[in-house]
């Protein structure tokens, strides 16, 4: 009956949840999204090429050139553009940094985006527990790198994809790699968490630095639940999600806060927060607290054998 399809649409809508209302142009500006290759983030980047000039960095340079060509194809913009980018390998991430070093003399907007969840136990090329290596400690590094041009490209933007699985999240410093213990679905939070207290943490010390208006900021997010390839590690949960396709976003509906994060106007001097659809959302506890946050920057430099002050 209409009732019944009046109550789904409205259902549907309330799953879809913000949108981006932002027309921000970004004209001779660059952006760099780090696994853009499928889902939100190659969302994020069909919608941000329709503004200006974007980056696709990507481990399957296979995909991710398949997707910057049907990007290009629709939006008429020839500058998207398809870098091999491993977040599993700090040489990797170095070899990126150093490539986009030479060849951009400006960055604008870098989205912190690519993940990994529900993985089997294994280790990063460097000896990382993969969620925490991937999601965490490989865009610690890679922002660290990038971040000097983002400084010299003021007004710019760094934005974290985390998640809402940030709240069953901690940072287990007696067992950072999970050789002790280990679930794949907590290493997931755990490493979502840690987006969070990065983001917090880079925010303190980029406000310490500036006595202007913010001209540089870094955000967080959750995109929501989202119909993605991102738990095809996990039988029954890609069986879940096909069975609840209906409650759960589209990659389009999913990447509406990342755009929000990335152009929104408003969001001009905003940083250190947390946003769900397009609106500030709650952090749970253990994502507000700086002390951790403070440790976990320290360990990660010492991991990855940076200085960064």
């Amino acid at each position: 009956s209409s009732a019944v399809i009046a109550a789904a649409l409205s259902c549907r809508r309330y799953v879809a949840g913000g949108q981006c209302k932002s027309t921000a142009k970004l004209e001779g500006k660059v952006v760099i999204i780090t696994g853009a290759n499928t889902g939100i983030g190659k969302e994020t980047a069909r919608e941000l090429a329709r503004r200006g000039k974007v980056i696709i960095a990507c481990r399957d340079i296979v995909k991710a050139e398949a997707a910057a060509s049907e990007i290009r194809l629709e939006t008429g913009n020839q500058q998207v553009i398809v870098k091999k980018l491993d977040l599993a390998n700090t040489k990797s991430i170095r070899e990126f940094a150093e490539k986009i070093l030479a060849e951009e003399k400006e960055l604008h907007i870098l989205i912190n985006n690519a993940g990994v969840m529900l993985c089997p136990y294994s280790k990063t090329a460097d000896g990382f527990e993969m969620h925490l290596g991937v999601n965490h400690l490989g865009h610690f590094l890679l922002t660290f790198l990038l971040l000097e041009r983002l400084k010299q490209s003021a007004p710019a933007r760094i934005v974290n994809v985390s998640s809402l699985a940030h709240h069953g999240g901690r940072i287990r410093f007696h067992d950072l790699h999970g050789e002790k213990s280990y679930n794949c679905g907590l290493a997931y939070c755990h490493s979502k968490l840690a987006n969070v207290l990065f983001t917090r943490e880079l925010a303190r010390r980029l406000q310490g630095k500036s006595h202007r208006r913010l001209e540089f900021t870094v955000n967080a997010l959750h995109p929501g639940s989202v119909h993605s390839e991102l738990v095809r590690h996990s039988f029954v949960m890609s069986w879940l999600w096909k069975m609840f396709s209906f409650f759960l976003k589209t990659p389009w509906e999913g990447a509406q806060t990342t755009i929000y994060c990335a152009v929104a106007e408003e969001l001009d001097s905003v940083s250190g927060q947390y946003f769900s659809d397009c609106q500030p959302a709650y952090v749970s506890p253990r994502g507000r607290d700086d002390e951790t946050a403070k440790k976990l920057w320290n360990v990660s430099c010492e991991l990855l054998h940076i200085q960064w002050d």
